[in-house]
């Protein structure tokens, strides 16, 4: 990282640094806790296979957050924003470390993720009113590279805290960072407002964050929340109902939170669409692998870590040859050959076995980590490769909205499958819960190549005609 930020005027190294790291914190929190599921499940007593709540809160709240986080540092300032966030994030750290039941958890995950959600963006927003347009893309090079760092070190780290400390540890180790970057903020972070206070939709928010809530909801309550079928299915109607009144209240105000004309771009219209079906079935790996992992197949914490190591590294890896990749075939043929194979991949783990050997294993992981990653870069890069200047923020919003919610409703719906599952195989024998793990992933895998056909609407002939950018979604 330093020699990328050497370049870059030395008066702004110091306001990079404190978004890199407010983005290393966000990147981190989400991955490292997938391995510690197990021994947090045992600790408070419950099932692990009924610990989705707790990644998906954090998820959700994210995503419900986002929309709203550009307007509240043009309306508060981006130094008071950026440091609330990092309070909010210790403050939900230390709650989660302190919890003693699932619900408490689930509530602490919220607060973390309201704190989390707007670390990123206002950050990205103090570097777009600071940075200068030449020095710009360099700039979220930088910033984009905790993102590649944090799913990297924080599967590892949490298995290795779980079994030489304690789940507790994955929260509390953001405590020390988190006072780091408080004061840093305070010394170094700019502040800064919009030129012009516009009205905040509040109308609109509401419907688009109940609807979002309330689907993420019904999935939850499918795979253990103990909501009854007539409950789930009254939440699915009122959060379908709820998206759709937000689009025809947008279509009539002048200045809504996203406006339908965005979907008047069709390569916006289509990535966005694919990104959420695709996502839906692929987000739910770095939650179901380490729970077959340790559950079902009998790896410790810190193996469990261990073994998602090849997802990363197949996934850096793969950046370099995207764009290639992309400009050669073209979005349509990269996007519709690649999807299914993300399918492939998250279906061969339903072969999955207590005398398959590791090396093949590491072979799968490092399969689906290399498709994966070409995923993501091409679907965030034709979602948003076609936007004007007047779109461009709007629709990078929007993007990382429909991310965070697709991460949420594809934890619940694998979970929802699962207890499925779990309901057809039994979970009396160690033998019937791996039936239900195998054919969770065979389900899943279809769903992402049922996706395919989104991509099938591309035009032909479009392709790569410059680098893709740099990913700071924390997503791709």
């Amino acid at each position: 990282m330093t020699s990328a930020a050497t370049a870059i005027d030395p008066a702004r190294k110091s306001l990079l640094w404190l978004v890199a790291i407010g983005f290393f914190m966000q990147t981190l929190d989400a991955t490292i806790i997938n391995t510690a599921l197990p021994a947090m499940a045992a600790s408070l007593g419950e099932s692990p296979l009924r610990m989705q709540s707790v990644v998906v809160a954090y998820a959700l709240t994210m995503a419900m957050l986002i929309p709203a986080s550009g307007w509240i540092a043009d309306r508060f300032g981006t130094r008071r924003v950026f440091f609330s966030a990092i309070v909010l994030f210790v403050v939900g750290s230390v709650l989660c470390a302190l919890s003693v039941g699932v619900g408490q958890l689930v509530a602490a995950r919220v607060v973390q993720g309201l704190g989390g959600a707007l670390l990123l963006p206002v950050g990205r927003l103090t570097l777009l009113r600071t940075v200068p347009r030449g020095e710009f893309l360099q700039a979220m090079s930088f910033v984009a590279i905790p993102g590649l760092i944090g799913p990297l070190l924080g599967p590892t780290l949490g298995g290795w805290l779980v079994q030489y400390a304690s789940w507790h540890w994955i929260f509390l180790i953001n405590v020390p960072v988190g006072l780091a970057g408080c004061l840093a903020t305070l010394r170094f972070m700019p502040d800064l407002r919009g030129a012009i206070q516009r009205r905040f939709d509040g109308a609109g928010y509401a419907m688009l964050a109940f609807g979002m809530v309330a689907i993420s909801l019904a999935l939850d309550g499918v795979s253990g929340a103990g909501l009854r079928q007539v409950s789930v299915l009254l939440l699915l109607v009122f959060g379908f109902a709820s998206v759709v009144a937000y689009w025809l209240h947008a279509a009539r105000r002048p200045e809504p939170l996203f406006s339908p004309s965005l979907f008047g771009v069709p390569t916006l219209s289509i990535g966005l669409l694919g990104n959420l079906f695709s996502r839906l079935g692929s987000s739910c790996m770095p939650f179901m692998v380490p729970l077959l992992l340790q559950v079902s197949l009998g790896y410790s914490p810190l193996r469990a870590g261990l073994m998602m190591l090849p997802i990363a590294l197949a996934g850096m890896a793969m950046k370099r040859f995207a764009t290639p990749l992309i400009t050669r075939h073209g979005y349509r043929k990269v996007l519709v050959a690649n999807t299914v194979l993300v399918g492939l991949a998250m279906g061969s783990f339903g072969l999955s076995g207590p005398d398959q050997p590791a090396a093949l294993h590491i072979l799968q992981l490092l399969a689906f980590g290399a498709v994966n990653s070409l995923q993501f870069t091409a679907m965030n890069t034709i979602t948003l490769k076609d936007l004007d200047g007047s779109m461009a923020s709007s629709g990078n919003s929007l993007l990382s909205m429909v991310q965070m919610l697709a991460m949420s409703l594809g934890v619940a719906a694998a979970s929802a499958v699962l207890a499925g599952y779990n309901g057809v195989f039994g979970l009396e024998t160690a033998k019937q819960t791996l039936d239900a793990f195998q054919a969770t992933f065979a389900t899943m895998g279809l769903v992402t190549i049922a996706s395919a056909l989104i991509f099938w609407h591309l035009p032909a002939e479009v392709r790569a005609a410059h680098p893709a950018q740099p990913e700071v979604s924390g997503q791709g």
